[in-house]
């Protein structure tokens, strides 16, 4: 059942990844873009708090602040990476480094990892190394894989963190790991001198980025109350799957023989672990 809700919300992450890596090429502030996006998330967290069952704790309230600071992190630097390099590789490798904590916390607390899993493992890590060998030469192509590095960590740590949330408090860890970004970013952006107003002109993909995000955190939210965090994590680390499709049809983008390869292990090693 579990898998039920991490599918759908590797699909919503995959649009909203998308929408906000667009949104900041066409713009000069990733901050800005984040920020807004944020609001655009509370709108959607409001009223599903009052669909689904639910207690605030301190304990709720503590983690998902952690969540909101290392997710805040991770935004930065994967849409920095999604803006400076290709979608296809930069989605991916991203991807594979946030399924790896969660699959590392899942086998320490007990969860058991298959052969599929270890293949997967070894397929995600030849990725990795793919493409970043295939950016060697390209130095904004290059910063762009280890900007999606950086940001994969920010977002493993975002699952570990949102796993180990209480399992009553239903969408309120969340609502506090969004008042932690809204606290962060909204700061530095009423700090800008001089504030990118091409912003507001791209606010369709700002918004349809911070929805979609939501979405897809309320989904994971509820897919590790039903399953496993490791199992949960790879299936949602599929989303780069929409990532690679929307950037080769609505940008036309091209990779390269080695990041194409790259790409495909990464799909590859994502089917393996969600077996």
């Amino acid at each position: 059942m579990a898998v039920q809700f991490a599918l759908p919300a590797a699909v919503s992450y995959g649009v909203a990844d998308f929408a906000g890596g667009l949104a900041t090429r066409r713009t000069s502030s990733t901050l800005v873009v984040i920020a807004v996006s944020q609001f655009a998330g509370v709108a959607v967290l409001l009223p599903a708090l009052m669909l689904l069952p639910g207690r605030p704790s301190a304990a709720a309230a503590g983690i998902g602040m952690l969540a909101g600071l290392a997710g805040s992190a991770g935004l930065v630097l994967y849409f920095r990476g999604l803006a400076r390099g290709p979608m296809g590789v930069v989605a991916p490798v991203s991807a594979l480094t946030s399924a790896g904590l969660p699959l590392l916390v899942g086998m320490t607390a007990g969860e058991s990892a298959g052969p599929l899993t270890a293949g997967g493992v070894v397929v995600a890590l030849l990725a990795v190394a793919l493409a970043t060998a295939g950016t060697a030469q390209d130095r904004a192509a290059a910063g762009g894989v280890l900007l999606a590095i950086g940001s994969g960590m920010g977002f493993g740590l975002f699952f570990v963190a949102l796993d180990a949330s209480p399992a009553d408090s239903g969408l309120w860890s969340l609502l506090a790991a969004k008042a932690a970004s809204v606290v962060v970013f909204a700061p530095l952006v009423l700090a800008r001198r001089n504030p990118d107003e091409s912003v507001w002109v791209r606010w369709g993909l700002i918004v349809l980025s911070g929805a979609a995000d939501m979405v897809a955190n309320i989904l994971f939210l509820l897919a590790t109350r039903h399953g496993s965090l490791s199992v949960n994590g790879v299936v949602v680390s599929l989303y780069p799957v929409v990532v690679v499709v929307l950037a080769r049809f609505v940008l036309r983008e091209r990779l390269t023989w080695l990041q194409a390869t790259s790409v495909a292990l990464a799909l590859t090693a994502g089917a393996l672990l969600s077996s």
